[in-house]
Parts: C-alpha cells; sequence; structure tokens
C-alpha cells in the first residue's frame, strides 16, 4: 500500500514538472520544495515506539474537555450520541498530573454509535519537547470506551513525523468519578520518514 502511494505520488510530481510554462506550472513556481519532497520518499523508513499519558479534565476550573454540540437525542441516548467535544489535553511523560509536560493533544472526539459507548476520534499530538519538539502525530478512529484496552490508527503527521503511519494502544489509566478527571495511557508504534 505505501508502495503504491509513493508511485502515484512520484507519477502526479513527474505531470506537474513535465507541463510546460502552463498556468499550472507558475501557480507552483518553487521546484525546490517539490525535489526535496522527491528526496524525502528516497528515505529510509524509522521506527518509533512512544510511550506517554493524557491528562483529560471534563470539569473543575482547569477544564480541557468541552462539549460543542449534541444532537436532539444526546441527552436521552445511552451513549450520548451525536455529542461532539473539543479537546486541549496535557500530554505527559508520566500519569501525575505534575509529570514532564511533552505536549498537548487537541481535536473533536464525537460520540458516535446509538448501541455502544464509542468514539470517533480525531486527535492531534503537538510535542512541545524532547527530540519531537514542534512535530505532530494524526490518529483518527474509533475509540470503543468500554474496552480494556482500544487500537486506534495514526493516519499522518508534520515535522520529524511527515509521511507517518502506525497505530495506537490506549486504556484508561485512572477515572475519578467526582472530579471528572481522566488519565488516558498511550503506547504509539510509529512508522516515518521525516
Amino acid at each position: 500500500m505505501a508502495n503504491l502511494m509513493v508511485v502515484v505520488i512520484l507519477m502526479l510530481s513527474m505531470l506537474v514538472v513535465s507541463i510546460p510554462n502552463s498556468s499550472a506550472r507558475k501557480q507552483h513556481p518553487n521546484d525546490q520544495d517539490l525535489e526535496w519532497f522527491r528526496n524525502l520518499l528516497r528515505k529510509k523508513e524509522k521506527v518509533a515506539k512512544l510511550h506517554f499519558f493524557i491528562q483529560d479534565l471534563l470539569a473543575g476550573e482547569n477544564q480541557t474537555v468541552y462539549e460543542v454540540a449534541r444532537s436532539s437525542i444526546s441527552s436521552t441516548s445511552p451513549t450520548t450520541f451525536g455529542q461532539i467535544q473539543v479537546v486541549d489535553d496535557l500530554l505527559t511523560a508520566g500519569p501525575e498530573r505534575d509529570s514532564e509536560e511533552l505536549g498537548r493533544v487537541q481535536g473533536l472526539i464525537t460520540s458516535s454509535d446509538l448501541e455502544i459507548p464509542a468514539l470517533a476520534m480525531n486527535l492531534n499530538f503537538f510535542f512541545t519537547s524532547g527530540q519531537y519538539n514542534g512535530s505532530t502525530l494524526s490518529i483518527l478512529g474509533r475509540n470503543q470506551i468500554v474496552n480494556a484496552t482500544r487500537e486506534l490508527p495514526v493516519v499522518g503527521g508534520t515535522g520529524v513525523f511527515r509521511l507517518a503511519r502506525g497505530f495506537a494502544i490506549t486504556s484508561t489509566y485512572s477515572f475519578d468519578p467526582p472530579t471528572l478527571y481522566g488519565v488516558l495511557e498511550y503506547t504509539i508504534y510509529v512508522s516515518y520518514v521525516g
């Protein structure tokens, strides 16, 4: 699949380069960017295993998850179907709230199953320290939150993680119902060429 994607990208890039003095070529004058991208595709893939925790605050003074929309049945649905929340959680090295800060997890989560508590996740892991500082990983997929462990696909990234692909294993490390404070554990297996 990855090889097919590389072939398609290369074929498209050759098409753009082969159009002499056309209006399409004038809209994309920077051939250095195209050459840089070709060179990136020729690099050897790297593999990393990342492990960290997400501090998820659903209520309180420092809340990091907010509801932004709901369907007409969200209030009566056993799965809060149609509820959409925006997330800006702290990413830490350990499970403790004051553990070393690695970055932020930002995105949308949507209650998307009428029968089973499951979320459609659209998350960006933005690293603000360490060797991945300034880079992102993007996760997009189904999170069936009642399962002890869940698998989500890594669909891309930026910076160090250009052309990232892989998967994440997540679980709920802890959850305190009175304060609606949860800690989520993530292990991400990712390949990239950046």
